[in-house]
């Protein structure tokens, strides 16, 4: 816990370092900067303008106009209703101009939220911009006074192919994560805060804000009987667990399946990993959906398991009290079922990985070592697994936070197969083997129950930040190449 806090803390107060640094940067250069640099203020090609950079000035003022008429033409249409998310609800109302019955000029809560965290978005973009802006200016400046030569828009466009070319290469991929990750996001969080349910759906009704309600419900502030508490703490735990198992079982078997393969006592190796590479090759939805009939209480594997006399003995001793094996229809049943399936699954791309590894480990290592009489194991434990550790340490935490988020193994095992008899659980729209994600889909498309979908989806984006932090700095602290070395 110790160790959590330090790395979160490190962490955290490098970025408030970095934008402390930035303000210093501006500050210095308001205080400091001539009337040129204290007009960019107000109109940000001025500084250019003055340096005789006018395309520059030119570009700089089209970007000012373009963001004046971006908030006086769209964002105070929305902004000024933020904080009631509309108060208008739609109605039909007698024209008599046309003499027909036409909707009022009504609110959309959803894209007055939409549009409004859209418009927070560019301005805060453009304040950075601004900001920027004026230290660059500053910066011209001291270039000029220094007597150096100040680049012409030419020359700065060069520079964007040469020195500062990360800059042209990152932009467009930074632009794609602000629109398509950063905003989405933003919108859940702030979807989150509202009563946006089945109840309250735009746009032939209003949603408004509810404060932490939501946060409430879900972590028990109402009481552990019927809410959506109850359903939380059982859904996490099994999300946790599920990703913990499943992460561990495939990432050891693809290992030890490995070394069998590159075993010399193995006969045709080859062979082998090939039949293990084709299961890749089928869609893994079609692998899941075959294994889901297979298992079902009336698939295959119950009728053999019938007539067998297994599920009459599993019957007579307690562990069953049905005419087939619950193997996906019951809770404890399907839990390990389920992570059993996720074996068969992921072995075989951990064997590839783990193969391409052990073939690159250090040979005079493992010679040194059987030299001085190390047995097999000894060599195992003390080369063979610190090397598979050191290499594949990050992929290990990605398949951990890619399993807190496996949407398909648990959906497509367990939809209409399996049926919660507990009503509370019911009551929040859940089942035991749910993870968050599923619970979150099912609340989405099944229920329209976005709010509390919302606050799931920030539980979730919360676990697998912390964790994929915590672990990513514990394995880039220090040497750790030169000490495996």
């Amino acid at each position: 816990m110790a160790e959590l806090k330090k790395n979160v803390g490190q962490t955290v107060g490098g970025f408030f370092k970095s934008i402390g640094g930035f303000f210093s940067e501006f500050g210095t250069a308001v205080i400091k900067g001539d009337i040129f640099v204290k007009l960019s203020l107000l109109w940000m090609g001025a500084g250019y303008a003055r340096r005789k950079q006018y395309i520059k000035a030119a570009i700089m003022t089209v970007i000012q106009a373009a963001v004046i008429l971006f908030t006086v033409k769209f964002a105070m249409e929305y902004i000024p209703k933020f904080g009631s998310l509309g108060t208008v609800k739609p109605e039909k109302v007698f024209n008599m101009k046309t003499m027909k019955n036409e909707f009022n000029d009504y609110d959309n809560s959803f894209q007055i939220l939409l549009f409004s965290l859209f418009s927070f978005v560019v301005w805060f973009a453009a304040a950075v911009f601004w900001m920027r802006n004026v230290v660059n200016v500053y910066k011209l400046q001291k270039t000029a006074e220094a007597g150096k030569h100040v680049n012409t828009f030419l020359e700065d466009l060069h520079a964007y192919k040469e020195e500062k070319f990360y800059v042209t290469l990152l932009t467009l991929p930074v632009l794609g994560v602000v629109i398509f990750t950063f905003i989405p996001i933003l919108l859940l969080i702030f979807v989150a805060f509202t009563n946006y349910d089945q109840n309250h759906m735009p746009p032939n009704s209003l949603f408004t804000w509810v404060g932490f309600d939501n946060f409430l419900s879900l972590f028990g502030g109402g009481g552990l009987t019927a809410t959506f508490g109850y359903a939380f703490v059982r859904v996490l735990g099994w999300t946790l667990v599920w990703a913990l198992f499943s992460t561990i079982t495939t990432y050891i078997g693809g290992i030890l399946l490995s070394l069998l393969l590159n075993s010399k006592k193995t006969r045709m190796p080859k062979f082998w990993r090939t039949l293990f590479i084709v299961t890749i090759a089928v869609p893994q939805f079609v692998s899941l959906l075959l294994v889901r009939n297979f298992f079902s209480n009336g698939g295959i594997v119950n009728t053999i398991c019938s007539n067998i006399g297994l599920t009459g003995f599993l019957r007579d001793i307690g562990l069953v009290s049905t005419s087939y094996i619950p193997f996906l229809s019951a809770p404890g049943w399907a839990h390990v079922m389920i992570i059993l399936i996720n074996i068969w699954i992921g072995v075989p791309y951990q064997m590839l990985i783990a193969t391409g590894v052990l073939m690159n480990l250090p040979s005079d290592q493992l010679e040194s070592a059987r030299v001085d009489g190390a047995t097999p194991f000894q060599i195992f434990r003390k080369i063979t697994m610190p090397y598979l550790l050191f290499v594949t340490g990050p992929a290990l935490v990605t398949d951990f936070v890619k399993n807190i988020n496996n949407f398909n193994v648990i959906y497509l095992l367990t939809e209409n197969v399996y049926t919660t008899t507990n009503q509370a659980m019911a009551n929040s729209q859940a089942k035991e083997v749910d993870l968050l994600v599923t619970w979150l889909f099912r609340l989405t498309q099944d229920y329209y129950n976005y709010k509390m979908a919302s606050a799931i989806g920030i539980v979730v984006f919360v676990i697998c930040s912390i964790f994929t932090l915590v672990a990513f700095n514990r394995m880039i602290k220090g040497d750790r190449e030169g000490t495996y070395q």
